[in-house]
C-alpha cells in the first residue's frame, strides 16, 4: 500500500512536470522585471519565479508561510532562483494590504509582506480590517497619517489594479497563487517537491 502511494505521488509530479514543460512560453513584457518590481535573490539567477497572489488568499498565505522559506533557503539564497511578488488582490482588504506594503522602504518590503501573510487571519476577516491592518503596520513604525495617506493614494491603487488586469489578460490568471516560472504558468499552491522538480529540471539543461 505504501509503495502504491509513493508511485501515485511520483506519477502526479511527473504529470505536473509534463504539463509545465509542454506549455507555450508566455512571451510578453510582463516576463521582464518591471520598474515597480522588488526582487528577492540574484538578478542573474537562471530561474525567475513571478508569483501573483492576494494578501487575503489562504492558499497564498500557506505558500508564504510554509513553502517559500524552503525555496528561499534551497534556491534563492544559493543564486539559482530570483523571486518576484506581484499583487493580485481579490477584495478590498487585500488591496489595502498591497497598497500599504508599497508605501514602506524597499528593504522592508518582503518583511511587511511576510508579516501580513503570517497574520492574515487576524486582519483580513476582521469587521474593520483597515483598523486591524493599521495595528499590525504601526508596530513597524508607520504613523497613522502615513497610513491614511498611503491608502488615499490613487496612483498606487490604480497601478496595482492596472497590473492585475494586465496579468489577467496576458497570463490568463484564474486562481491565486499563480506562478510564472521562466515563462510558463503554474496555477495554485503546490507542494515543495513540485517546485523542486520544476527548478531542478530547468537547472539540469
Amino acid at each position: 500500500m505504501r509503495i502504491g502511494f509513493k508511485l501515485l505521488k511520483f506519477e502526479k509530479i511527473l504529470f505536473i512536470l509534463f504539463a509545465f514543460l509542454s506549455q507555450n512560453s508566455l512571451g510578453n513584457e510582463l516576463l521582464k522585471i518591471q520598474e515597480e518590481d522588488l526582487v528577492m535573490g540574484d538578478l542573474n539567477a537562471p530561474i525567475t519565479i513571478i508569483e501573483y497572489a492576494s494578501l487575503s488568499c489562504p492558499h497564498c498565505a500557506s505558500f508564504h508561510n510554509d513553502t517559500l522559506p524552503i525555496i528561499k533557503k534551497e534556491y534563492i539564497d544559493t543564486g539559482k532562483v530570483k523571486y518576484i511578488f506581484r499583487d493580485f488582490p481579490l477584495n478590498l482588504p487585500a488591496l489595502h494590504g498591497s497598497m500599504i506594503v508599497r508605501c514602506v522602504e524597499d528593504d522592508l518590503y518582503f518583511k511587511y509582506l511576510n508579516a501580513l501573510f503570517s497574520l492574515q487571519s487576524s486582519w483580513v476577516r476582521a469587521t474593520d480590517s483597515r483598523e486591524y491592518l493599521f495595528e499590525i503596520i504601526k508596530n513597524g513604525g508607520m504613523s497613522r497619517s502615513d497610513f491614511d495617506s498611503c491608502l488615499a493614494n490613487k496612483e498606487i491603487e490604480n497601478q496595482i489594479l492596472k497590473n492585475q488586469i494586465a496579468a489577467q489578460q496576458q497570463f490568463r490568471i484564474k486562481t491565486t497563487p499563480s506562478f510564472v516560472i521562466n515563462g510558463s504558468l503554474v496555477e495554485g499552491n503546490k507542494p515543495i517537491d513540485t517546485f523542486r522538480t520544476i527548478f531542478d529540471n530547468i537547472l539540469s539543461y
